[in-house]
C-alpha cells in the first residue's frame, strides 16, 4: 500500500495527495506533517534517524515525526506512527505548537517543506524501535538537550532545533 502525504496551499488547505516515497525532492511541495516529543519523567526520548532514511539519515532528532493521511486526524497519526516507529503506546498527547512550519534542505539537496504541528506525549510502557526508522535512541534530561543543541545545533535535525527554541 502506497503511503500518501497531504499536499496543501500556503494557508494549509489540502489540495491533493502525493506518494511519500516520491514527494521529498529538491523541489518538495508544501505538505502536512507532525512532530512529537515523548517524555518519561524529566527526560525526553531523542532518536537517531536510520541511515537508510531519505532525509537527514543518521541525524539525532526529537522522538519522531510523520505525516497524517488524507482525512486522518493528526492526533490519530501521532498514535499510529508511535506504534510503527517506537513500538510504543503514548498517553497524554497534547498539541504544543499548532502553527509550526519549516523548510530545510539537507546536505544531499532534499527539501523538507512542511506545515508541522508539534505534539508532546508521555510514554505508556516500553519501546521497541523499528530499525528501518530509528538507528538508536537515548532518554536525555531536557536541560541537557537544550545545552547540546545550543552548543552544536548542526548535530541535530533542523526542525528539532527550531521546535526546541519554541517549546
Amino acid at each position: 500500500m502506497t503511503e500518501l502525504v497531504v499536499l496543501c496551499d500556503d494557508a494549509g488547505n489540502p489540495t491533493g495527495t502525493a506518494p511519500k516515497a516520491t514527494v521529498h525532492t529538491s523541489d518538495t511541495p508544501l505538505h502536512l506533517a507532525f512532530s512529537c516529543w515523548v517524555f518519561r519523567g524529566d527526560d525526553v526520548l531523542l532518536t537517531r534517524r536510520a541511515l537508510t532514511k531519505k532525509t537527514w539519515p543518521g541525524v539525532w532528532t526529537n522522538t519522531f515525526c510523520g505525516h497524517p493521511g488524507s482525512g486522518e486526524a493528526t492526533v490519530d497519526a501521532v498514535h499510529r506512527r508511535a506504534a510503527f516507529e517506537l513500538g510504543a503506546q503514548l498517553s497524554d498527547v497534547a498539541l504544543a505548537l499548532p502553527d509550526f512550519r519549516y523548510r530545510a534542505v539537507d546536505s544531499s539537496g532534499v527539501v523538507e517543506n512542511e506545515i508541522c504541528p508539534v505534539y508532546t506525549a508521555w510514554i505508556a510502557g516500553t519501546i521497541d524501535p523499528n530499525p528501518e526508522e530509528i538507528d538508536s535512541f537515548a532518554w536525555v534530561p531536557l536541560d541537557d538537550v537544550r545545552r547540546a543543541v545550543a552548543a552544536t545545533p548542526f548535530a541535530f535535525s533542523p526542525w528539532m532545533v527550531e521546535e526546541l527554541a519554541l517549546l
